[in-house]
């Protein structure tokens, strides 16, 4: 199955072009190596109506199968990724977001403060990451391993999920 992904930076920094996104590259170099094309990047404010246009662009006119989001996912006042994504997805993935908190919290305590979500909008599965490349790639690869049954599931694959012993 080819799959097409977009990336959506949300920094304003970055989108002022005060500083360079190291994020989106790292997460597309991640999928890249998995096969995953990253047919589409973007860069935009801490800005909800920003975020939720980009997303609804990438899923509904691009018709993406996988939108990664990265940056806004935290506590600080202008962290509105989480909260822009709940309002154009149709339903929400919560064991992804369960994960991946999971995992950080291996790694650093701050990750109890993080606030991001995953969901579907039509066909398309979008995943909101940290803003650090680390913390960005740490939590993609958290979640690889179910990446490709989840689209598969999205699609409408009518295939039995368990594994028989």
């Amino acid at each position: 199955m080819n799959m097409r992904a977009g990336i959506i930076t949300v920094s304003d920094r970055a989108a002022q072009g005060l500083r360079a996104d190291a994020s989106g590259p790292a997460l597309a170099k991640m999928l890249a190596d998995a096969s995953i094309e990253t047919a589409r990047t973007v860069i935009v404010a801490d800005e909800k109506k920003d975020i939720m246009k980009a997303i609804r662009e990438l899923a509904d006119s691009e018709k993406l199968d996988l939108i990664l989001t990265t940056g806004g996912t935290g506590i600080s006042p202008r962290d509105v990724t989480p909260d822009a994504t709940l309002e154009v997805i149709d339903k929400q993935v919560p064991g992804m977001a369960e994960v991946m908190r999971h995992q950080s919290l291996k790694i650093t305590p701050h990750a109890m403060i993080s606030r991001a979500v995953a969901g579907i909008r039509g066909n398309c599965l979008i995943i909101n990451l940290p803003g650090s490349p680390k913390g960005a790639t740490e939590n993609l690869a958290a979640l690889m391993p179910a990446l490709r049954h989840a689209f598969e599931k999205i699609k409408g694959d009518p295939s039995e999920c368990a594994v028989s012993p």
